[in-house]
């Protein structure tokens, strides 16, 4: 029996990161992939804790928010840094990411073509400290917080990719951040 179960729609979403932290460090997982039509049957949802997917099972633990999923494995493969501050440093530096991916949302499912050019104007602020906390270790060639890769790296790097559709060739003028993505 594999160790993990993730139950998500065919879409890259809100899995995507934690899709790439087991991969990257060799985990096994099976999929329990959710159609539209199936998750709109209402069954599972209305099994879900808070009526929403990912839906994450390690043996007896069932998690249901993508971030406490992410911090989990983090915790259980040595990814959270290699003490307690490490491990807060990279806390902020999650929620920023989480707070970025907000904004995306909201621009993507609310106001995309009135909220592009604004958004894309303003995202050089928004990647700044990402590229500030890259540079600082080892020349913008190293990950979040040290020489290791961390959760948020995984975090960060999905991100990135939705931005570099977005606004193809933005990312790359960050040179952290292009390392970064380079790296992973």
């Amino acid at each position: 029996m594999l160790p993990y179960t993730i139950t998500y729609f065919p879409v890259r979403g809100q899995c995507e990161a934690t899709w790439m932290l087991l991969a990257d460090q060799s985990q096994d997982w099976k999929e329990d992939i959710m159609t539209k039509e199936m998750w709109l049957k209402g069954d599972l949802k209305a099994s879900c804790l808070y009526g929403q997917l990912p839906k994450f099972t390690d043996g007896d633990l069932t998690l249901y928010q993508s971030n406490a999923i992410l911090r989990n494995l983090g915790r259980k493969h040595g990814l959270c840094g290699k003490d307690n501050r490490e491990a807060a440093l990279l806390d902020v530096a999650n929620d920023e990411v989480e707070g970025l991916r907000v904004r995306y949302l909201l621009l993507i499912y609310q106001s995309y073509e009135e909220g592009k050019d604004q958004y894309v104007k303003d995202l050089s602020t928004q990647l700044k400290p990402f590229e500030i906390l890259l540079k600082q270790k080892q020349g913008g060639k190293a990950f979040i917080m040290r020489d290791k890769i961390s959760l948020v790296d995984y975090n960060l790097l999905d991100l990135l990719l939705v931005h570099q559709t977005l606004a193809t060739g933005y990312v790359d003028t960050f040179l952290g951040l292009s390392a970064c993505v380079a790296l992973l």
